[in-house]
């Protein structure tokens, strides 16, 4: 089984290095069966002018690497979408996003991918809010993730606690229906959306009946572990990327 690990980046130079040692400390995740699976790490640099791009572009000489280096920043969705393809087209099984901002901990990869692994779950939301360590920080962005998870359960009927979280995880089938738009941070939400209307079709033994029988996917919550940054210390969505959640989440889930 071949694991893909999707990292947008942008203007991470100082800490990428650090998230690249943390990744070659946790060993692949393994399989039911106790056996490694294979990772393979995509990364995909947005447009970075801090000198991103030439520490990227230096660990894409890793047979384990693969970069997609890009001139123009156009933001996190958009990078994860040329890093979901890059994962396609490399016939990986699972892909797993991991942020480049040590936000999240590669250490949590093997529990999130669990429920995938054992055949549980078709996709896995991470979720910073039910039971992991994690630092405080802004109490108004907390009410705003609230709204925002409010809003898109009562839009999607899904129970999630925290749509913005940037661990998911999705198999190959998933993947291939999820046909997404977004460029900016509006791709947690619109993801969100789309994963609720994605249906897979069932295996049967017997002969396959005029209309293929299909259904909903399998989505799983796992609590992640979150050292969030502030600000000043290069933290970069704001009150508009929150207006425009609202916005994907009536867009995406009505039309």
């Amino acid at each position: 089984m071949l694991i893909a690990v999707v990292i947008p980046v942008y203007n991470e130079r100082d800490l990428l290095p650090q998230l690249m040692a943390r990744l070659d400390q946790v060993p692949p995740p393994h399989l039911p069966d106790g056996a490694p699976a294979r990772r393979h790490i995509i990364m995909i640099d947005d447009g970075s002018t801090d000198g991103t791009d030439a520490i990227i572009a230096a660990l894409a000489q890793r047979q384990d690497v693969t970069a997609l280096l890009s001139r123009q920043n156009q933001g996190k969705g958009s990078a994860l979408r040329r890093g979901f393809i890059a994962a396609l087209e490399m016939d990986a099984d699972v892909v797993l996003v991991q942020d480049a901002d040590l936000e999240y901990d590669p250490a949590d990869h093997q529990a999130a991918l669990n429920p995938i692994l054992t055949g549980r779950a078709d996709a896995v939301i991470g979720t910073r809010f039910l039971g992991q360590t994690h630092r405080v920080l802004y109490y108004w962005h907390s009410v705003a993730n609230r709204v925002i998870t409010l809003a898109s359960n009562m839009f999607s009927n899904l129970n999630l606690s925290d749509i913005e979280c940037g661990t998911k995880a999705f198999t190959r089938p998933v993947l291939e229906r999820l046909h997404l738009r977004e460029n900016r941070f509006g791709i947690e939400p619109e993801m969100i959306a789309k994963l609720a209307k994605i249906r897979l079709p069932v295996s049967s033994q017997s002969p396959a009946p005029a209309r293929e029988a299909t259904r909903a996917i399998r989505i799983y919550e796992v609590p992640i572990s979150y050292a969030g940054r502030t600000y000043a210390e290069g933290k970069k969505i704001g009150w508009k990327d929150g207006l425009r959640a609202l916005w994907c989440i009536v867009r995406y889930n009505w039309f």
